[in-house]
């Protein structure tokens, strides 16, 4: 029966830190870097299965427009705090799997050398909360490691974000594995259980947008004093999607962020020059489309997205950076949605400007 336990935090955090090495951590739900279809366009994490039919992990899959390879998206949030989650709570093993594999780690970590003192009582505390049902006021035991529950639920453990940088924050889902019924939601006090939205934020993580291809005339060298004008065209800025589904007997969630263009930002490399418009901000037309084309006739005028260099680059270059800012939003199982954080993504092209007084024609 569940005691008051004043030593709870101590003994789920020593279990596994202390005597265990962290068990879980360093083998999550999903393999750590998931495996890439090279292109970007199917990206999944998942583990096994046993001959029961039971999966040995969740599954966590990335499709649409991500990074190859499992590695993270060329996004740079424009709210410079946004972060996806370091760590969550996921699906990892059922009953009889999760038996198998933490009664080995307990065994193996009660014979090292020097486990005694408060890693000892650490193991020994955990064996009693999974072999004889032991829980505190907040934390249910479980007797036998609930094998005669096997295939009606799963022990949902802490899994790391590879891509966080910050070890601490990585590692700090240290509660020890909890068993949550088939189509259940885990318990309220376990606030970073795997969401529609924490799946929205890694699918942020992952997405991939495209290069920033500005059109500009002149196409090659440019003169001083002579507007460049720069566009892009409808055809190239369409809206991106990037989905984050995971799924386990009895358990599914999903979310899709979309990413949709709003603007080019103009940085022309030197402070010699003006942007046009003066912000440097090109806003999207009507269809779709940024800034207008050059074309013969429109020498004498202002374009409405583009650049005046004010002095020649010499023999060198100046780097002209080309951002687009996304708009992006999410929806997910349930009909959860919202609002992410605006994105960015930008590309920098070497520029010639030449001291010759000419007229573009």
């Amino acid at each position: 029966m569940p005691v008051t336990n004043p030593r709870r935090i101590s003994v789920g955090a020593a279990a596994l830190t202390l005597a265990l090495g962290a068990l879980v951590l360093t083998q999550p739900a999903y393999a750590a870097k998931p495996v890439g279809s090279g292109k970007g366009a199917d990206t999944k994490q998942s583990g096994g299965s046993d001959k029961t039919g039971i999966y040995a992990a969740a599954r966590i899959r990335y499709t649409g427009s991500v990074a190859p390879q499992g590695r993270t998206g060329n996004v740079t949030s424009t709210d410079v705090n946004w972060s996806a989650s370091p760590c969550w709570y996921a699906p990892y093993l059922g009953a009889k799997d999760f038996k198998k594999e933490m009664s080995k780690k307990l065994g193996d970590a009660a014979n090292t050398p020097g486990m005694a003192g408060h890693a000892g009582a650490a193991i020994n505390e955990t064996q009693r909360h999974y072999e004889d049902g032991y829980g505190w006021t907040d934390t249910p035991g479980y007797k036998d490691y609930n094998v005669d529950k096997d295939g009606e639920g799963m022990f949902w453990a802490g899994v790391e974000n590879p891509d966080e940088p910050d070890v601490l924050k990585r590692s700090s889902c240290t509660d020890l594995p909890f068993w949550v019924p088939n189509g259940e939601a885990p318990p309220p006090r376990y606030a970073q259980a795997i969401t529609p939205k924490i799946l929205a934020d890694l699918a942020y993580q992952h997405m991939q947008l495209p290069d920033t291809e500005v059109s500009l005339a002149p196409r090659q060298a440019t003169k001083v004093n002579l507007p460049t004008w720069a566009w892009l065209d409808k055809a190239v800025f369409d809206e991106i999607r990037a989905t984050a589904t995971i799924t386990a007997p009895g358990f599914a969630l999903s979310a899709t962020t979309t990413a949709r263009p709003t603007s080019l930002k103009l940085e022309p490399g030197t402070p010699d020059a003006e942007t046009h418009p003066a912000s440097g901000a090109c806003t999207i037309n009507a269809d779709d489309s940024i800034g207008e084309p050059y074309a013969r006739g429109k020498a004498d005028r202002t374009p409405p997205c583009g650049i005046t260099y004010l002095r020649s680059s010499g023999a060198g270059t100046f780097p002209l950076r080309a951002t687009i800012t996304w708009d992006i939003t999410w929806t997910g199982t349930g009909g959860a949605g919202g609002d992410q954080p605006d994105g960015m993504f930008g590309t920098t092209r070497a520029v010639t400007v030449q001291e010759i007084q000419s007229v573009n024609r």
